[in-house]
């Protein structure tokens, strides 16, 4: 790092990120759903375009985290409409990044193909993935099993949001 840069902000964090980590990009990816969302929902883009300062606290130098915001209005539901998320594979595969910045995992992809594809590029070429709860190396067991669970959130969150409701007793179904 040279003299202008902040020291990296000591935190929960702070062991997984190495110095492999830093000599990368740390890359942060915007992304919200429809034409409408973008218009309407300044507040969710502007957090996400935060995380750059995080990235920042965390240790970047300002010039070596881009934002990958190429995806606005575009649904997560397939690569093929996403050139932000094509381009974020392709980063990772050629080794430039060091940690891929999401306000929240299930913002990246809503497929398990492609979310997943993600995670095994990540943990192959070493890349961490951050978001507002924290920082998850791929290659950790640990860390994979909560990936993989938000992964599983991401492609139907209508399906985990919807209530439990207690068993009906005068129906007679459980």
């Amino acid at each position: 790092m040279t003299g202008g840069d902040p020291p990296a902000a000591p935190g929960p964090f702070a062991h997984k990120i190495r110095s492999r980590h830093r000599d990368r990009l740390a890359v942060v990816y915007v992304r919200q759903s429809s034409p409408h969302q973008v218009a309407e929902n300044r507040e969710s883009a502007d957090l996400q375009y935060q995380l750059r300062r995080r990235a920042v606290e965390l240790g970047w130098p300002g010039p070596r985290v881009p934002v990958i915001d190429d995806d606005q209005g575009c649904s997560g539901l397939s690569i093929d409409n996403r050139p932000g998320f094509q381009r974020l594979l392709a980063e990772v595969s050629l080794g430039h990044v060091g940690i891929v910045f999401g306000r929240e995992m299930s913002r990246l992809a809503r497929s398990n193909r492609d979310w997943h594809q993600l995670l095994e590029l990540c943990a192959l070429f070493q890349v961490l993935l951050a978001d507002a709860d924290g920082v998850y190396d791929p290659r950790d067991v640990n860390d994979r099993l909560l990936l993989g669970l938000k992964g599983k959130y991401s492609v139907n969150p209508s399906r985990h949001s919807q209530r439990v409701r207690p068993p009906d007793p005068l129906s007679g179904r459980p």
